[in-house]
């Protein structure tokens, strides 16, 4: 063991055991995975943007089953009202008032399946929810419970009955995850995987053998707030923010395709991202490479691009690598 390794923690041990059994579960897509554990260190959202059938899903709900949380999946329609989601107060005849009946926001890990698919009321009730940690109804508010994560999905392909999500609200997501299909091989595990799940489901199925307790979670977010951040590092992660306000300094095509650049949530949300990734892999100390892993989720939905890149066809994806081929490394 090198001068600059450390021996890891047991509660590292769990959370990377953790991902090798989400992994065996969700056949080809190590990357959502990953971002599923970041996100949860991170203690922030998730919105996942994908085609169906790519286990989006499957994915928060092998999560939830490993950790000691209540989990709730809403499907998002257009008819979706705001007390559908965070409750209402209902009269109670036997006592004369009203109760207030909490809705499924309460839940510690809450799946909003097909969130572009939802009014702005419903999508505003969630923004209070996901930024303020609380839900206001009437003249009180209510606090959600302190281990509290959304993952929400949306599909790249229908755009018919759909609603947009807006900035303010895409920027309370700490990622957006993007993810392709599985190739050959990874397709060929995930039916025989499927089958013999078949099988299984005619049978009784124990639960995890490894469970996750939400203390375990708060102590592990102790700790990856406790990763060293060199200040050279932390001035890479502002110039890079930086650089998507003032695109200018690093030449007229990055400016061109940048309409506007990211908030100090996008600084905040790489400095946690990068040290989440950094704990994950056993290290005290978080390196470039960990910004770099993590920049495309944090930045994708912050940096809107101009009208001139959509008229050339450059995705938001190819204007993030250019930034970080432009910005220099400390």
């Amino acid at each position: 063991m090198s001068s600059s390794e450390v021996a890891a923690t047991p509660l590292q041990d769990a959370f990377v055991r953790l991902r090798d059994e989400l992994g065996r579960s969700i056949i080809g897509q190590p990357h959502l995975v990953e971002c599923l554990l970041i996100a949860l260190l991170a203690d922030g959202h998730l919105l996942v943007e994908g085609a169906p059938g790519l286990a989006k899903t499957t994915a928060i709900k092998a999560l939830a089953t490993r950790i000691e949380a209540d989990f709730h999946r809403v499907q998002f329609t257009p008819d979706l009202l705001p007390a559908d989601l965070t409750g209402t107060d209902i009269f109670r005849p036997q006592t004369g008032a009203f109760e207030f009946e909490r809705g499924p926001l309460f839940h510690n890990i809450v799946l909003a399946d097909e969130i572009n698919r939802a009014p702005a009321k419903v999508q505003s009730a969630l923004l209070e929810a996901m930024a303020e940690r609380q839900i206001t109804i009437g003249r009180r508010t209510w606090p959600l419970p302190d281990l509290f994560m959304v993952m929400a999905t949306q599909n790249p392909i229908e755009q018919e009955g759909t609603f947009a999500l807006p900035e303010a609200q895409l920027d309370r997501f700490l990622m957006h995850v993007t993810i392709g299909y599985p190739d050959a091989e990874a397709e060929l595990a995930i039916l025989r995987l499927a089958r013999q799940q078949a099988r299984e489901a005619m049978h009784p199925v124990p639960p995890p053998a490894h469970v996750l307790r939400p203390e375990d979670v708060f102590a592990a977010r102790d700790a990856v707030l406790s990763v060293h951040v060199a200040p050279a590092l932390e001035e890479y992660i502002t110039q890079l923010v930086v650089a998507t306000r003032r695109a200018e300094l690093y030449g007229p095509e990055l400016k061109r395709w940048i309409a506007w650049g990211a908030s100090p949530r996008a600084s905040i949300a790489l400095d946690r991202c990068a040290r989440a990734r950094a704990w994950l892999a056993g290290r005290e100390f978080a390196l470039p490479e960990d910004v770099h892993a993590v920049a495309h989720e944090v930045l994708r939905h912050r940096v809107l691009p101009s009208y001139e890149a959509e008229a050339e066809g450059v995705k938001i994806d190819t204007v993030i690598d250019r930034l970080l081929d432009l910005v220099p490394l400390p």
